[in-house]
């Protein structure tokens, strides 16, 4: 349903009513000839022929999966068995390179940690864009904000170090934001298919109604230990499947579905909160069963707040941030942000939009053997702002989007057109960049030549800049100063309640894509438009565009094992469109739903799962099948042409 965003709390929603659903679709051809073979070669041949490549085909449909040397999940097609004993065969796109099955792509390239000093210029001075901030301890606000000490030194490590756990634990995978994928998608045939799908619901409050899943609403995915799910409340079978992969889904609904990979089977009962959940939530990057996840609305229920869950057997832990009176921003309590964790300090990082930073230490307990958990959270610091622009009118106080984190410094964007680096050990601010509008898009930190920078854009809200058209840029940050090293800007439109611009978050290639962002734009031409945009990261220059109907949803980035690269991404028809990282080639489109799709897919090995607003959860196999799928008819009639002795 097309919800209309609340003036003052920057809510957001469906697509309109009006925009009519476009499907690309692929053409096929055929080929044929004639063949003569001897007849009673042909009838036995044929038939046995044609009983192997049954099972043969049985076989590559479902997806066989082994461990590596490192205990991580991989996928293992019967084609790609075969090729370990054989020797590689020859490949559709003709490439011989060797696929080393020992460690993937990501840890074949691992950065390494730098020296960072961050500091402002002239042009990213905290003051030229934040009046004030202020902290409070435990209850108590500090006069001086000089005054504050932290308890422990906070630092986190380059994102693929921010957790070791088979699965995808936060929104965009990590501390970096820049792994929404997991393992290798080995795909040689570029398809898109349906596996299963879930049902899911609606959750009225007031006159508003929330259906499905909205933005950003990513799925969390683990592959808990043996050890750890002895103790969870899930079904036997779920208990007895070593290569589980569990999917965790907080819905739109009030609900957090738990589901399988593979079949989309409940592994456990929905739990309802009561709550609209939009963000994507987070588990515990130690593979601690822990689930942090925040409310993006109120409900009948109360106040919008964060759930602390136990997933041994689903029960509230703890509960904040509903009606805090440190807020600048009123009652509003909404949490759209996906958290961190600070694994040193056992400290919760949660940016709320109410324009507060939480840091709480837990005090976190957890017995493996005797599957005990408990949290005592403690120390309870927060820390809030004022912009220079803030009003009840525009540019809120808030932060709507997940926070990257390098060392002890967090990077944040808000709704009041402010990037923000600010030390969490100091809670100083350090450099402020002005993103000019309303921003949802999640900083995106990369590491290119000893150096970070940081990819981010903007969204373009009715009556703040324009009631016509605004400039949307996208840009590369220097994430030590704050100073721009490159935008490459969009004229966009927008509705009121149907943001244009950038809700996305930017996807930064890996291995064969290195060199390009990912980036979606909404209404670009008109309401109904968008394009998938390919920039270069060393200029922002335009490599390619896919054009569509627009998207709110993130691009996923999805490598071989070889470390060539393909891009899929959601828009707001209905569409999962996969595309070739490199030349933007389209490689196949899949309809999974006649309305919107705002959320983002995450992707672990050959399977992805995104949400709907039409209320339904899918599971979609990246393809593998490759060269005999061509030729299965042929082998079904085999034995009814061998009659005849003739094709």
């Amino acid at each position: 349903m097309n919800k209309k965003r609340n003036v003052d709390s920057g809510r957001k929603s469906a697509r309109p009513d009006y925009i009519q659903k476009t499907i690309s679709q692929k053409s096929s051809g055929k080929r044929s000839g004639k063949v003569f073979f001897p007849k009673t070669l042909i009838k036995t041949g044929g038939i046995i022929i044609f009983v192997l490549l049954l099972g043969f085909a049985g076989n590559k449909f479902f997806l066989s999966v082994s461990k590596t040397d490192s205990g991580k999940v991989k996928a293992v097609s019967a084609s790609g068995a075969d090729e370990e004993k054989e020797g590689r065969i020859i490949e559709k796109t003709k490439k011989t390179k060797e696929i080393k099955e020992t460690k993937d792509v990501v840890e074949m390239q691992k950065t390494k940690e730098i020296n960072f000093q961050p500091h402002c210029v002239d042009s990213t001075k905290p003051e030229n864009l934040i009046s004030y901030t202020n902290i409070e301890v435990d209850g108590n606000v500090l006069e001086n904000i000089g005054d504050y000490k932290a308890d422990g030194d906070i630092s986190f490590n380059i994102g693929q170090d921010y957790t070791d756990v088979d699965g995808i634990v936060t929104f965009r995978g990590n501390s970096f934001r820049d792994t929404p994928s997991h393992g290798y998608a080995d795909m040689t045939d570029f398809r898109l298919n349906k596996l299963w799908s879930a049902d899911t619901g609606s959750l009225s409050s007031g006159s508003a109604v929330w259906t499905g899943s909205g933005w950003t609403g990513q799925p969390l995915m683990m592959k808990w230990s043996k050890e750890v799910k002895a103790h969870m409340n899930m079904t036997e079978k779920a208990k007895a499947d070593d290569e589980l992969v569990e999917v965790i889904y907080a819905c739109m609904d009030g609900y957090v579905y738990f589901l399988d990979l593979r079949t989309g089977e409940k592994t456990r009962d929905p739990l309802y909160l009561g709550y609209t959940f939009k963000g994507a939530g987070a588990l515990d990057p130690r593979g601690y069963p822990i689930m942090y996840v925040g409310a993006g609305y109120n409900s009948n229920e109360g106040t919008a707040k964060v759930f602390v869950v136990n997933l041994l057997d689903c029960s509230v832990m703890y509960t904040f941030g509903d009606n805090d009176e440190f807020s600048l921003r009123g009652s509003l309590s909404f949490f759209d942000g996906s958290a961190l964790v600070d694994a040193e300090t056992d400290t919760l990082i949660y940016p709320g939009e109410n324009g507060i930073l939480y840091l709480i230490r837990l005090n976190t307990k957890y017995d493996l053997n005797s599957g005990t958990l408990s949290i005592d959270p403690g120390r309870t610091v927060k820390w809030r702002y004022y912009g220079t622009r803030s009003s009840t009118e525009s540019f809120w106080l808030g932060m709507e989007d997940s926070a990257a984190i390098y060392k002890g410094y967090i990077f944040m964007t808000d709704n009041g057109g402010n990037l923000m680096c600010l030390d969490l050990n100091t809670l100083q601010l350090v450099w402020v960049q002005d993103t000019l509008d309303d921003s949802n898009s999640t900083p995106v930190l990369e590491i290119e030549k000893g150096h970070l920078y940081l990819y981010v854009s903007t969204s373009f809200r009715l009556g703040w800049r324009s009631y016509d058209t605004a400039t949307v840029p996208v840009w590369k940050i220097d994430a030590e100063t704050g100073e721009i090293v490159w935008h490459t800007d969009y004229e966009c439109t927008t509705d009121d309640g149907v943001s244009g611009g950038v809700q996305s978050t930017i996807a930064c290639g890996k291995n064969s894509l290195a060199d390009y962002i990912y980036v979606t734009v909404a209404k670009t031409s008109d309401n109904a438009s968008g394009v998938l945009a390919c920039l270069r990261k060393s200029d922002g220059s335009k490599a390619w565009e896919d054009s569509s109907s627009y998207a709110w949803s993130s691009p996923v980035c999805v490598y071989n094992k070889d470390g060539s690269g393909k891009v899929l991404y959601c828009n707001s028809t209905g569409d999962i469109r996969l595309l070739d990282g490199k030349t933007g080639k389209q490689e196949d489109v899949l309809s999974v739903s006649e309305g919107v799709i705002e959320a983002s897919p995450a992707v672990y090995d050959n399977y992805a799962v995104v949400g709907t607003r039409d209320c339904k959860i899918w599971g979609i196999r990246l393809q593998e099948i490759a060269i005999f799928i061509c030729f299965l008819p042929f082998f079904i009639n085999l034995p009814f042409i061998a009659l005849n002795g003739k094709i």
